[in-house]
């Protein structure tokens, strides 16, 4: 399934059914007065989110989404039918935004939530609401209320514990194959991964402890003005509650790497550059000793914080990292 996290739509709640004007005419039956029914409320526009979901992709081929109107009321006091609510399933972590694409109007972070975003027309009143003691046959009656439309953006965040970031092929699909199932495209070719991926995390087996772990396609220096995938995709790792910076170990300048993503996420804001932060350098089986403890020591002395030598193709210290994670994430 194609991954889509941006969807452009038009929701419309459904319009109030409009009352109606009769009066009782039964054999026998003298004055009969006036039986208008009053007309059925217009459908709602409701979102939900379910866990089971992943994409957007459905809302890219179905833009419109109009509620049911309400039926008109008929004689005999019958009321009309109210229309059809409209529900839209988005996947947990799914903004409603508007037409600005800033201002956020609703956010569906939790899976089951239910939530009336439009609401319908209410339906007008038939003759016999408007019966009294000095009007005993009026023919007066109301139209429905019309429902609202707007244009609105769908957004999706993707909910996860813990996110990757890191240069082109500093190997974070790699290291998501190694400690989880999800099957991310692995190549030695830069922007291999052009979409989020998620996997979970199972440490101690089946039942055992667990976090989510996001993977998004590499940055580049300018990628806040565009350069390359942009930082589109960061928005996936705001909601996270620690970033894994993965450093290329096998670049000449890890200092450099690091200096090059650190500004990239200071660029994009939402916080990202103040998450608690786990540095590990990466692609370590192809250095040597004296190499790994080189690279360790600058990159300590330049981030005044701990740097961890792992290989996700050798699974060098993965297992380590991984609990260290999970102990900072829960």
């Amino acid at each position: 399934m194609k991954f889509l996290d941006l969807a452009k739509i038009i929701v419309k709640s459904g319009n109030g059914g409009p009352g109606s004007v009769s009066f009782r005419r039964e054999k026998f039956i003298e004055h009969g007065g006036p039986d208008g029914g009053n007309g059925g409320k217009g459908g709602d526009v409701i979102f939900e989110a379910g866990a089971n979901l992943n994409t957007l992709i459905d809302y890219r081929f179905q833009q419109h989404q109009e509620a049911g109107n309400g039926r008109g009321g008929a004689g005999r006091n019958r009321s009309g039918h109210a229309g059809k609510d409209v529900i839209l399933r988005v996947p947990v972590g799914t903004q409603v935004l508007a037409e600005d694409k800033e201002t956020v109007l609703l956010d569906l972070s939790k899976d089951g939530q239910r939530v009336v975003f439009m609401k319908g027309g209410d339906g007008g009143f038939g003759n016999a609401h408007y019966k009294s003691a000095t009007n005993q046959a009026p023919r007066r009656f109301a139209p429905g209320w019309p429902g609202e439309e707007r244009e609105i953006w769908l957004r999706l965040k993707l909910i996860a514990d813990a996110g990757l970031v890191g240069l082109p092929n500093a190997g974070k699909s790699t290291f998501l194959a190694a400690c989880t199932a999800a099957k991310p495209k692995i190549a030695d070719y830069p922007f291999t991964t052009l979409s989020p991926n998620l996997g979970v995390v199972q440490l101690g087996g089946r039942g055992g402890r667990s976090f989510v772990l996001a993977d998004i396609p590499g940055l580049i220096e300018g990628a806040h003005e565009g350069q390359g995938l942009g930082t589109r995709f960061l928005g996936h790792v705001e909601r996270t509650k620690i970033l894994i910076h993965l450093i290329d170990g096998t670049e000449d300048n890890v200092v450099k790497s690091y200096k090059t993503i650190r500004k990239e996420l200071k660029a994009y804001g939402g916080g990202l550059s103040r998450k608690a932060e786990i540095i590990a350098l990466n692609k370590c089986d192809a250095l040597t000793e004296t190499d790994i403890k080189k690279k360790l020591a600058t990159l300590r002395k330049f981030t005044k914080k701990k740097v961890y030598a792992i290989s996700a193709v050798a699974q060098m210290g993965v297992g380590d990292l991984l609990n260290i994670i999970e102990k900072k994430v829960h």
